[in-house]
């Protein structure tokens, strides 16, 4: 089936005409409609992608995401498309593409859970719960390893409220851990200091030998990468939990 478009002409018509028809008789009804050599589902998919990664995200590209939920491409589908060419694109085309497309499937979300609907705003798996560590946290929290082998990697996501105890990384020598803010909102705090709100993009350095915690804020889910700075006998640890009373005074 011929795909049929007027936009060229709507637009440019009168301007350019020539382009005009190049765009509506050529690109779209000859090019786009090869089906039999490649469907649109596939075409669109090859599209978005060539227009993030040059860093396209204006009105062209919203059509053409349009056009990708409309050609069959899903939102779980999308999401892994973008994932997968940031890699290769950029990390801020990335971004930029993700904006643009959690408008285009909004509605696809009305039926997710809070959970579901969080995953759908970060670029990293939420993982499986953190059964391991459950008893230095308060609430639920996740964790996903993305790299085990030369430095550790993990994306740990905590629900609202949840927040892990009071801690120190130890070490002979190096040691010590870095976050980095990737979703929602939370909060890093120093014994005796004032805590810091954490909202994606932000950069935590935790020296060995600081007594500390982190976790969400009451109303938002909270995501950071979790790098274990190498060291020599690295070792964490956990002491009490962060009271109720202290948590209740973040907003």
């Amino acid at each position: 089936m011929a795909v049929k478009q007027t936009a060229g002409r709507d637009s440019l018509g009168k301007f350019a005409p020539k382009f005009a028809e190049l765009n509506d008789d050529v690109l779209f009804g000859e090019v786009w409609s090869r089906e039999d050599k490649l469907s649109l589902r596939d075409r669109s998919l090859v599209t978005v992608t060539a227009l993030m990664a040059q860093g396209l995200t204006d009105s062209s590209f919203k059509y053409h995401l349009m056009s990708a939920k409309k050609n069959g491409i899903t939102k779980t589908e999308i999401a892994e498309i973008l994932t997968h060419a940031a890699f290769y694109a950029g990390w801020p085309k990335a971004w930029a593409a993700f904006r643009m497309a959690t408008e285009v499937w909004a509605d696809d979300a009305e039926d997710l859970s809070e959970k579901e609907k969080y995953q759908q705003s970060i670029l990293f798996p939420i993982g499986a719960p953190n059964d391991a560590f459950a008893k230095y946290f308060i609430g639920q929290s996740y964790l996903a390893p993305l790299s085990t082998a030369q430095v550790g990697i993990y994306n740990v996501t905590f629900e609202p409220k949840c927040r892990n105890n009071w801690h120190i990384h130890n070490a002979e020598n190096g040691g010590g851990q870095i976050l980095v803010c990737v979703g929602g909102r939370g909060y890093y705090q120093e014994w005796g200091k004032e805590a810091v709100e954490l909202n994606p993009g932000d950069v935590i350095n935790i020296p060995t030998g600081i007594k500390h915690w982190h976790g969400a804020a009451p109303d938002s889910w909270f995501s950071h990468l979790a790098v274990e700075v190498p060291g020599t006998n690295t070792s964490n640890e956990w002491l009490e939990p962060v009271s109720d009373e202290d948590y209740s005074k973040l907003k």
